[in-house]
């Protein structure tokens, strides 16, 4: 395993590359050691300049990824326009060459692809896009029926973990009843939220049928990742997806 990556298990098609970065490997300080790759988030411009360089190093990405400025909205940017969105939710492109990436410390990136290869995707999905519909946007944005879609869910802050109020709970339970499954409640009168779930429930709705991932928890893994739930202030880890 190359230091500062995720190790896991992705049948993704022929000719599509993914990867997923840890806090580890990196040159930053505390409290953003060290592997951080966001720009927005107070560490020093030098640190992170030469921790996204790693980055493309040690993937040998084919070109600089597509650094977006996430917003939890719905937005999808298409990478192959002659001036694709900057700001935005997700990524799509069909070209080799562009790499789609989603910075998160505790909402969920989810990684597509076509079954052939042609075409892949990114949406970062913390409660607030996964609500709005992002992942529908980025699998609309794909060009593909759904049924011929893959994807890959990384890590995020899992149910045990994501203490939320009524509030986000009505968000999904407004749009779809059958969610209100994936809410727990605890004993000071609040919920424990099931973004994993929710998100694989709203993948099979659309008809995208290979979902895996989404076993790794940001918040209790203190080592290997990022959590701003956790820790507040600190750095933001990487989902990438290229065609080779």
């Amino acid at each position: 395993m190359t230091a500062g990556l995720l190790e896991f298990d992705w049948r993704a098609p022929p000719g599509v590359r993914a990867a997923f970065t840890t806090r580890l490997g990196g040159v930053s300080a505390a409290p953003w050691d060290s592997f951080n790759l966001g720009a927005h988030v107070g560490d020093d411009p030098a640190a992170v300049a030469a921790n996204r360089k790693r980055l493309g190093e040690i993937l040998a990405l084919p070109g600089e990824p597509a650094w977006l400025e996430q917003v939890h909205g719905t937005a999808v940017s298409d990478l192959d326009a002659a001036s694709p969105l900057r700001t935005a939710d997700g990524a799509i492109t069909r070209q080799r060459g562009r790499v789609a990436v989603i910075m998160v410390a505790d909402c969920l990136p989810v990684l597509f692809a076509a079954r052939d290869g042609t075409r892949i995707g990114a949406a970062h999905a913390g409660w607030r896009g996964l609500a709005a519909g992002v992942l529908e946007e980025t699998v609309r944005a794909l060009g593909v029926p759904a049924a011929d879609v893959v994807a890959w869910l990384g890590p995020a802050i899992l149910q045990p973990n994501f203490e939320v109020g009524e509030d986000v709970r009505a968000a999904f339970v407004a749009h779809d009843a059958g969610t209100a499954q994936f809410f727990v409640s605890n004993a000071r009168g609040r919920w424990q939220a099931d973004l994993v779930g929710i998100a694989r429930r709203r993948l099979g709705a659309l008809g995208v049928g290979e979902v895996s991932g989404g076993e790794w928890c940001t918040f209790a893994d203190r080592d290997r990742f990022f959590s701003h739930r956790r820790d507040g202030k600190g750095g933001r880890m990487a989902a990438l997806i290229w065609r080779a």
